[in-house]
């Protein structure tokens, strides 16, 4: 994943600056969603339990001089960053006189939006103030399961995770008030790997039977909701009624998370 931007306009940084300073008066974290032609601030709490939404979309074209990113693949061209607003206003406060603003997606011990002021200079060098803003990077499908998640824990203790070979994975919650599911589909299938003679059976499995396991909600969201990894690949394996196993994969690092089924 890889994010760059420019604001050299000073009306445009004026009015981006805006943008940012009001959205930091609604919220103390919200989710950056970076496409190739938009940029979104979004914040949904609990509004059932009286929480807020948010959703502010600026076309990109519309501020930047210069912008480029790349998401996860091409089938996924989009980043999703989690971040204190109030971070980034900070930095634009720097920039009221600034030649240039860069803005780009950096790993500095943990991942950040490092944002690069130009500032006048009487000599012939320009001066130049970095600000590191931490951020948590999600896969889009990550983010999403985990926003789904979030709202079916107020309905039930339990949820069903069903999937199949053909790239599908449905989250479910059944009881006697009510029944709700959300479907993600196109999902990549890795092929499973194995020593075992006996594990080749699986390979030759309908595509669309589905393998699927009950467990604890909360323990589903604590793993979700605290991985602190930002992996480039997820994977989740299901053991059919037994346990679900997630692979989180970054390029440094590994990260292995089991649930066990509630019978």
């Amino acid at each position: 994943m890889r994010f760059r931007c420019k604001i050299v306009d000073v009306s445009c940084l004026n009015h981006f600056t805006r943008v940012v300073n009001t959205i930091t008066k609604l919220t103390k974290s919200c989710t950056l969603r970076l496409t190739a032609n938009n940029l979104y601030f979004i914040l949904t709490d609990k509004v059932a339990n009286g929480g807020v939404s948010m959703w502010c979309e600026l076309c990109q074209a519309n501020f930047f001089d210069e912008y480029q990113m790349e998401g996860v693949s091409a089938e996924q061209n989009e980043i999703y960053l989690e971040l204190a607003p109030e971070n980034l206003s900070r930095a634009l406060k720097t920039a009221q006189n600034a030649k240039a603003v860069k803005i780009k997606l950096t790993n500095r011990h943990c991942p950040c939006l490092t944002v690069a002021v130009e500032l006048p200079s009487l000599s012939s060098t320009s001066r130049i103030v970095t600000h590191d803003i931490p951020v948590s990077i999600y896969l889009p499908t990550i983010k999403t399961m985990k926003s789904v998640v979030e709202r079916m824990k107020n309905l039930s203790n339990l949820i069903v995770i069903e999937a199949n070979r053909n790239g599908e994975i449905n989250l479910k919650i059944e009881t006697d008030l009510v029944s709700v599911s959300t479907h993600f589909k196109d999902l990549g299938n890795p092929p499973w790997v194995s020593d075992d003679a006996s594990q080749s059976s699986t390979q030759e499995r309908d595509t669309d039977v589905m393998s699927e396991a009950t467990v604890d909600i909360k323990k589903l969201l604590q793993f979700l909701a605290g991985q602190q990894v930002n992996p480039n690949k997820a994977i989740c394996n299901i053991v059919h009624k037994r346990m679900v196993h997630f692979i989180f994969l970054h390029d440094d690092v590994s990260l292995q998370y089991f649930i066990p089924a509630i019978a």
